[in-house]
Parts: structure tokens; C-alpha cells; sequence
């Protein structure tokens, strides 16, 4: 009996979604300067021409995958900062940036380990300052409300509330046993109150 499939030739095509996969993984493992092109045709099995179809440079790799977490970030902000109140903006931005770095931890991770030693970096590092001292304004604002605590410095609550999120990247897995919504409900609780038990 004869196949009517098709002969299949050479390797299987890759998508551009494959690209910046692979090469958002060889950046976290062996770092982004440490990665060459060859590097990212071997992980794929592909040629230096194919991979250029897709993507015009390591560099773009690395702008696209910086800007899926940086504008996952910005939208969470955005959505907080549509809230009525002070007290609900900063929790719908402290559950926004657990959900967004849950979503996209590969691409969260690779912005947090950032050196700034090229343009891509410098510019999403700046935009990762713009958004922290947007979120250190809505820290104020809580202040003001009575939300946190008067006589802690907002930038170093903020850097506080951030350094715990952050640190999801280094034991937050998504197949793991911990649901992502109930996580951001977790933060959420620690980072305004604490982890005594209410009276």
C-alpha cells in the first residue's frame, strides 16, 4: 500500500515563537553575552540563514523577549492605575506583576539579570526604572491612605515588595503544585500584612 503523506525533508521548519524560545533559554542558562548565533543554530538545528529568516540579529532575540515582559509590566500598571482608590492600585499592581511573571518567567528572568552592557539593555532598563518609580508614587499614595505603613521609605517598601516577587523566578515552576492565582493572593497578603497572625 502506498503513503499518500508527503516526504518530509530536511528538519522540521521552525516558527519565529521558536526563535525567541530558544534563545530566551540559551540567555538565561550560559547568559546573553555569552551566547553566540552558532549557539542558537545548534540548540534549533538550523542554519545561520534560516535563523536570519526569522530574526535580523541575536540582539532583536533578546528586544522582543525584554519587551514581553516589560510590556507585560506596563499593562499591569495601566489596568492598577485605572483603580479608584490608592490602596486599590497597589494591590492591583502587586497581583499584576505575580501574574505577569508567572505568565512569562523566562522573559522576567532575563530582564532581572540585565548588565546594561548594550543599547537593548540600557533602554529596557530604563524602562524597568520608569515603572518602579511609577509603582513608588502608588506606595506614597497607600501611605497617604493609611494602606502602609507612614514611617517606611517608599522607594525601599517598593524595592522590599519587588525583591519578593522577584525572587518567583528561582522556585516558581508551572507545572509545579502552586496555582499562580492563589500565589498572588499569598504576595498580596505578605507584603501588606505581614506574616503575624491576625488578632
Amino acid at each position: 500500500m502506498t503513503s499518500t503523506r508527503p516526504a518530509r525533508r530536511g528538519r522540521p521548519g521552525h516558527h519565529r515563537e521558536d526563535v525567541i524560545r530558544a534563545g530566551v533559554e540559551l540567555f538565561n542558562q550560559q547568559g546573553y553575552d555569552a551566547t553566540s548565533v552558532s549557539d542558537l543554530t545548534g540548540r534549533l538545528g538550523v542554519t545561520k540563514s534560516a535563523l536570519y529568516h526569522h530574526v535580523d540579529s541575536k540582539a532583536q532575540i533578546l528586544e522582543i523577549a525584554l519587551d514581553e515582559a516589560l510590556g507585560g509590566l506596563e499593562e499591569a500598571l495601566a489596568d492598577a492605575l485605572t483603580r479608584e482608590t490608592a490602596a486599590d492600585r497597589l494591590t492591583a499592581i502587586i497581583g499584576g506583576a505575580v501574574r505577569v511573571l508567572t505568565a512569562k518567567q523566562p522573559q522576567v528572568t532575563l530582564l532581572l539579570r540585565l548588565r546594561g552592557n548594550s543599547p537593548v539593555e540600557l533602554a529596557a532598563l530604563e524602562r524597568r526604572r520608569r515603572f518602579d518609580h511609577r509603582v513608588t508614587e502608588l506606595v506614597r499614595e497607600a501611605q497617604a491612605e493609611g494602606l502602609v505603613r507612614a514611617d517606611l521609605d517608599a522607594a525601599v517598601a517598593t524595592r522590599l515588595i519587588f525583591g519578593m516577587i522577584n525572587s518567583l523566578v528561582e522556585w516558581y515552576r508551572p507545572d509545579g503544585p502552586v496555582d499562580p492565582v492563589l500565589l498572588g493572593h499569598e504576595v498580596l497578603a505578605v507584603a501588606l500584612d505581614g506574616l503575624r497572625p491576625r488578632d
